[in-house]
C-alpha cells in the first residue's frame, strides 16, 4: 500500500475519531465502489493521515482519491471529508485493513471493512456452451492486394517501355512517337538543283501550264539567292536582285543568265506573254548555269585545317 501523509495543525486536545463507510460491501469483478472517510479532531495539533493512492490492500486497487474538504464544527474542532474509488478483478472476501489518523500523540483507527467480490453469475440452464471454432479463414478484401497490384503493373509497364525503346532503336526511329526526325543539312547548291529538276520532270510548259512553269523557276532562283548570297531575293524585285548580285563577284559573270530568265518570268506572270519553245528552254538552262556557276565548292577537310592553323 504506498500512501502519503497529510499533515494538519489542530489547536487544543480532545479526542480523535475517524470512521469509515462503504457505498456497497458487494461487487462483481470489475465493478467499482467508494469508501467515505471522516475525521473529527482538535484544531491546534498536528494531524496527520495516510492518503492512499494506488492499493488498498492486495487484490483490491485504488482508482481515485478525492480531494480533503474542511468544515469547522465548533468547540476548537474541525471534520475532514473525503473518499476512495476501488475495484478489484478477483473474486474473494476482502477484509479491508482500518483507516488511521494520527493527532500528536493520539493515534485512531476506523472499524474495518469487508468487501465481498464474487463473479458474474453464469446460466447454465438456457444457454447453450460449445467448444472453441477453429481458425476462420477471413474474406477476400482486393484492397489489401492492391500494394502487389500496383507493383505488379508498374512493373510490367517498366518492361513494355524497355522493349519499345529497344524496337524504335533496331528500327532506326525516335524514341518518342510523332517525333519528326532531325533532317539531314543539304546545301542551297542541291537543293536548287533538285528543284529545277523537278520543273523540267513535270514539262509545265509542254502541257500549257507557261506562267507555273516561269514562277516556279524563278521562287527556286530567289530561294537559292536568299540562301547562298544572304540576299532577300523573295522580297525583292527583278531589278533590285539584279542590281544587288553586282556586288558579288561570285555572281557576276552569270547576272545575264539570271537576267534572261528574270526578266521573262516577269513579261509572262505581268503581260501575258506567250513565249517561244526556245524561250522556255533556255530559262531553265540558265538556271542550271547560275546555279552552277555561283555554287560554294566543298573546301576538303585538310585544307581548311591548313587554312586555319595559316
Amino acid at each position: 500500500m504506498v500512501g502519503l501523509w497529510i499533515s494538519i495543525f489542530s489547536v487544543s486536545a480532545q479526542s480523535l475519531v475517524i470512521r469509515a463507510v462503504m457505498d456497497s460491501t458487494h461487487i462483481f469483478i470489475g465493478h467499482q465502489t467508494h469508501i467515505h472517510v471522516e475525521v473529527a479532531a482538535s484544531k491546534n495539533q498536528p494531524l496527520q493521515i495516510p492518503v492512499i493512492t494506488d492499493t488498498l490492500m492486495k487484490g483490491v486497487e485504488v482508482l481515485s482519491a478525492s480531494k480533503i474538504d474542511t468544515a469547522d464544527l465548533g468547540n476548537n474542532r474541525i471534520q475532514l471529508k473525503y473518499h476512495y474509488l476501488i475495484t478489484s478483478f478477483d473474486s474473494a472476501l476482502y477484509l479491508l485493513p482500518p483507516f488511521k489518523a494520527i493527532a500528536g500523540v493520539d493515534t485512531a483507527y476506523s472499524e474495518s471493512l469487508a468487501l465481498n467480490v464474487s463473479t458474474l453469475p453464469v446460466d447454465t440452464v438456457s444457454k447453450q456452451f460449445y467448444d472453441i471454432k477453429g481458425v476462420v479463414q477471413p474474406k477476400l478484401v482486393w484492397t489489401d492486394y492492391l500494394p502487389l497490384i500496383i507493383g505488379i503493373i508498374l512493373g510490367l509497364g517498366f518492361l513494355a517501355l524497355i522493349v519499345f525503346i529497344i524496337y524504335r532503336r533496331m528500327n532506326n526511329r525516335t524514341i518518342i512517337p510523332f517525333l519528326k526526325k532531325e533532317e539531314p543539312y543539304i546545301p542551297p547548291y542541291e537543293r536548287a538543283i533538285k528543284g529545277l529538276d523537278a520543273v523540267k520532270a513535270r514539262k509545265l510548259w509542254q502541257m500549257g501550264k507557261v506562267k507555273e512553269y516561269h514562277s516556279d523557276i524563278t521562287d527556286i532562283l530567289r530561294k537559292y539567292i536568299d540562301e547562298r548570297f544572304d540576299v532577300p531575293a523573295p522580297e525583292m524585285t527583278s531589278c533590285e536582285i539584279l542590281d544587288k548580285l553586282k556586288g558579288y563577284s561570285d555572281a557576276d559573270t552569270s547576272c545575264d543568265n539570271l537576267k534572261q530568265i528574270l526578266i521573262l518570268a516577269d513579261f509572262v506572270k505581268f503581260a501575258k506573254y506567250n513565249p517561244l519553245p526556245d524561250e522556255n528552254e533556255l530559262s531553265l538552262m540558265n538556271a542550271y548555269l547560275f546555279v552552277n556557276h555561283t555554287k560554294k565548292e566543298k573546301v576538303p577537310v585538310e585544307e581548311k585545317e591548313k587554312k586555319e592553323l595559316t
